[in-house]
């Protein structure tokens, strides 16, 4: 009885480690909320934009967290027409984060690895 209880336990455990692992578009959306003007205008990204994008990396450690967050930033970005597309592609790099997550409107997120 003690055996299947704990069973039980471990696998509540192993289900809410996973339920927090999973990438939250709300989240990856916020993260990224101090790089609108970045992302519209151009220019230099802020510090607090690049801590977004930093964290953004930070919370996608694996192939489906990355095609998950690409997701989010695919839906974020069809709610601002006036997106600069050079901005986003370049915007990782000029934050010094090389993860390879586009935002865009276009992206196959399937691709992402």
């Amino acid at each position: 009885m003690k055996g299947a209880v704990l069973v039980v336990v471990f696998a509540v455990m192993v289900q809410s480690f996973l339920v927090q692992a999973a990438v939250n578009c709300g989240e990856v959306d916020r993260s990224l909320v101090p790089c609108i003007i970045y992302l519209q205008n151009g220019g230099s990204p802020s510090a607090s934009c690049c801590g977004g994008v930093k964290h953004i990396e930070a919370i996608t450690p694996t192939t489906t967290d990355r095609q998950d967050a690409c997701e989010c930033l695919k839906q974020a970005a069809q709610n601002y027409p006036n997106l600069k597309e050079e901005a986003a592609s370049t915007l990782p790099a000029k934050c010094g984060v090389s993860f390879n997550i586009p935002i865009s409107k276009a992206t196959n997120c399937k691709v992402i690895q």
